[in-house]
């Protein structure tokens, strides 16, 4: 990889959560819960899989037994979810990853403990659905593993509002998350977590692996580093 720990604590720095968007209305406890009921009434009393394809590969926020490599087709990873939080801030935004339609992704599939699905369930739609708008871009998908095909669950799929951008060059990807830093973490620190624990599973999607080499030479670029030059980073937190 070019993008290493050294330069991914370049991007790092400290900011302030400046807390949620005043024009989304976050997802109220009783919605929530009747949004949980439901997916665990669609599970249909069989397993539970959670198709993670970023920073839930690194980061679940769920007890699982069991995981696999699987694929599915029509979809595909994209940098598209644009966040002024967690790891951007209103003064440089940053980009989080998504399932956008058309193409092919590969990534880990995990079978959720059966003691207790509900709250899990729950867990997870705290950490990723902040308003109730959000819940559309939640879908089963058929997912495809060398031991069969599995139904699962996934977040953030075909996701909708002026939050989401459309059509932007690695290029300028690149550039957005070489820059943007929030309280939680840089999207240089995401992109290296999400890329590095694919390559442990034997997965390259072609996409993130040229955006690590342009957020590497970004990052260069910005602080002034030839090739061979090194910091001395921080521990880089596997943190969403």
């Amino acid at each position: 990889m070019d993008l290493t720990n050294d330069l991914v604590a370049l991007s790092l720095r400290d900011e302030v959560d400046p807390g949620p968007d005043p024009s989304r209305t976050p997802i109220a406890d009783d919605e929530l819960e009747a949004l949980a009921e439901r997916l665990h009434r669609e599970a249909e009393g069989e397993a539970l899989w959670v198709f993670a394809y970023g920073s839930l590969i690194w980061k679940p926020d769920f007890d699982a037994v069991e995981s696999r490599v699987g694929a599915i087709k029509g979809w595909h990873r994209s940098f598209c979810l644009r966040m002024t939080r967690w790891r951007g801030s209103l003064a440089q935004p940053g980009l989080m990853l998504a399932l956008k339609r058309g193409g092919y992704c590969k990534a880990i599939v995990f079978r959720l403990n059966d003691d207790d699905r509900l709250g899990q369930i729950r867990r997870m739609l705290r950490r990723e659905i902040g308003t109730l708008n959000d819940a559309a871009a939640i879908r089963w998908i058929r997912v495809q593993t060398d031991e069969g095909p599995v139904r699962a669950l996934v977040f953030w799929a075909d996701p909708k509002g002026a939050h989401v951008t459309s059509k932007l060059s690695l290029d300028v990807v690149a550039a957005i998350l070489a820059r943007a830093c929030g309280h939680r973490g840089s999207c240089a620190e995401y992109l290296y977590l999400t890329v590095k624990h694919l390559e442990a599973r034997g997965i390259r999607d072609l996409n993130l692996w040229k955006l690590q080499t342009l957020v590497a030479n970004e990052l260069r670029a910005i602080h002034k580093l030839d090739s061979t030059a090194m910091a001395v980073p921080p521990a880089i937190r596997e943190s969403a």
